[in-house]
């Protein structure tokens, strides 16, 4: 176990025997001590923490130490021996940034619970945010002041917001995913400022209680064993390298995984009386509702496209910098035929004849979508009707029904774009002079701030535009030595790499370089699968493979680098320092592996 939660538990006189804990208290808490990136994680991982599980079929309800101590109270014996208390100030205002530098060795000096001021739930409801009061909330029993942390949360302000003035656990017990990382402790941390009432906590403990006997996440869809995963509440899963190419369209079952919130289920009955709403209100046109049935007899169009999330590779800016988010690989990026309508003849089927006109007569300039889940985006217009565009209103994925997991019963597909445009569990599609409330679209979620910002605070996030149309990327997914020579440090020897490249916007991939001495020298790669796309309605990614001459180093092995160039001859930037921000969007940095050869 960290051995900052054992000098907690000996200084509170907590022996090492077993003690049960709230769920929420325990998922929270585990995470903070032992740093695991899921909690499937931390269930596997338990023994290298040296902890004694009374039953680790059932993590959520038992915990064999009272390691809550230390993720709630904030408080740690020095490496001298000697204990110190001090309120952390309020004025510090901690970003994903700024923790990110702290030492963990020294991060666990903060105030002595029994020295911090005792507040009421009365009090906490007061300090709301509204008439410019300060915004306050709970968990675990600690009151923490998160009025300088709202502009900077990962999720967006206006998530943050609904829990202002009450108790965070109700929330968290949906939005699992502060349980995945460390990050959400190390914020919190600086933010705390009180104890709440012990009798108003347990009122939440017994809210809390009722809610835990409805899981959102109990009807969750099965998943491939082989997804490299995140947080499985909600899933974040993404494709291992070894499998990323090994067929140009993704088995559907290895297709990466992306959730926000739990995954919707739908009775049979809830199936037969699905409507799909189109609301054209804004053009005096009312609302219009569609049944699968009445879907699927219209023209059925199939379009090959690759989804990424945005934060594909966050972890190699990571490296340069702490970032807030899923810590992913170069594996949440897939591709799939899909299957379904055009938008745009469904729009104009409800009603939508011209939409140049309801743009430049009527204001309308964009699409928005709505998702079962809560999720909301949206597109210009000129991308939902054009007639190249290729945007779908999608139910099948490879040749078979949509899965749960990837929107059924309908989603978007908008090709070209990040993937958070193409909103799955589809309920509703509007035309609006604006565009999608909520912070998916208008948050800090999906946009891309300067390198030189690590505090949203004082930015106006409403001047910056949200993601769309995506960027330039590639990946190298394997690596083999071509020679049969017994190589030294310093030999060249020929590596054959295989990958891919992806470039938004329908640009298709002119080419792939590739570097084996960190770009001296490049080999131009062979494009392969996808090579032969439509002129700018290229959607779906090339496959390529290359013959690279590399260097090999002192430890025997060599390092590759590749870089794609589109047809708009934008090419891939070396670096990813220059184009880091504080959300990890968007790392198309040279993509660099290393194998061993000697």
């Amino acid at each position: 176990m960290n051995r900052h939660c054992l000098r907690l538990l000996a200084r509170n006189g907590v022996p090492g025997g077993s003690i049960q804990l709230k769920p929420w208290r325990a998922r929270f808490a585990f995470s903070s001590c032992c740093m695991h990136s899921s909690s499937r994680q931390m269930a596997t991982s338990a023994s290298s923490c040296n902890m004694d599980w009374s039953d680790s079929s059932d993590f959520d309800i038992k915990a064999s130490v009272l390691i809550a101590t230390a993720s709630l109270f904030f408080a740690s014996t020095l490496s001298d021996g000697s204990t110190k208390c001090e309120s952390r100030k309020t004025a510090d205002r901690p970003t994903p940034s700024s923790v990110g530098k702290e030492d963990f060795e020294s991060v666990f000096v903060y105030s002595d619970v029994d020295k911090l001021p005792v507040y009421t739930m009365d009090e906490v409801s007061f300090n709301d945010g509204t008439n410019g009061r300060s915004i306050w909330m709970t968990y675990g029993g600690i009151v923490y002041d998160v009025t300088d942390f709202i502009a900077n949360h990962p999720g967006g302000s206006e998530k943050i917001i609904m829990a202002a003035g009450s108790a965070i656990e109700p929330f968290w017990h949906t939005y699992r995913q502060h349980f995945a990382s460390d990050l959400p402790m190390r914020l919190m941390e600086h933010m705390a400022i009180g104890r709440l009432d012990p009798a108003d906590q347990d009122k939440i403990d017994e809210q809390m209680a009722v809610l835990q006997e409805d899981d959102p996440y109990a009807r969750e869809p099965a998943r491939h064993k082989a997804l490299k995963i995140h947080s499985d509440t909600p899933m974040n899963a993404e494709t291992p390298t070894r499998l990323l190419t090994k067929s140009y369209l993704t088995p559907t079952s290895l297709f990466y995984i992306r959730h926000h919130h739990p995954v919707p289920f739908l009775s049979e009955k809830d199936i037969h009386d699905y409507r799909l709403k189109i609301d054209l209100a804004a053009l005096g046109k009312g609302v219009r509702s569609f049944s699968l049935d009445d879907i699927r007899k219209m023209e059925k169009v199939e379009v090959v496209a690759t989804l990424q999330c945005s934060g594909n590779r966050r972890s190699g800016f990571n490296s340069f910098q702490r970032t807030s988010g899923t810590p992913w690989g170069q594996g949440a990026i897939s591709t799939a035929k899909f299957g379904g309508v055009r938008l745009r003849d469904l729009l104009k089927l409800a009603g939508l004849d011209d939409p140049i006109a309801a743009q430049e007569k009527q204001g309308i300039e964009h699409v928005r979508f709505h998702g079962m889940d809560g999720m909301m985006a949206s597109i210009g217009i000129e991308k939902a009707s054009n007639p190249y565009g290729d945007v779908i209103v999608c139910y099948e994925m490879n040749g078979e029904l949509l899965p749960r997991d990837h929107g059924f019963p309908l989603r978007i597909i908008v090709p070209g774009y990040a993937a958070v445009r193409s909103v799955k569990w589809l309920e509703k599609i509007e035309v609006s002079p604006t565009e999608a409330d909520g912070p998916w679209q208008r948050g800090l979620n999906y946009k891309t701030l300067p390198p030189c910002i690590t505090d949203a605070k004082n930015i106006d996030l409403r001047q910056m535009p949200s993601m769309t149309e995506a960027s330039l990327f590639s990946g190298i997914t394997t690596m083999k030595r071509v020679d049969d020579n017994a190589p030294q440090p310093g030999d060249r020897v020929t590596v054959r790499a295989n990958g891919w490249a992806w470039a938004g916007g329908g640009r298709n991939i002119v080419r792939v370089d590739v570097t084996g001495d960190d770009g001296k020298t490049w080999a131009t790669a062979k494009l392969k699968q996808g090579k032969e796309q439509r002129f700018g309605r290229a959607w779906a990614w090339v496959f390529w493979e290359c013959d690279v001459p590399a260097v090999v180093s002192e430890s025997g092995t060599v390092s590759l680098a590749s870089k794609a160039v589109d047809m708009a001859f934008n090419v891939q930037p070396e670096k990813s320092d220059h184009t880091w921000n504080v959300r990890g969007l968007g790392n198309n940095s040279w993509y660099r592996a290393q194998t061993r050869v000697a």
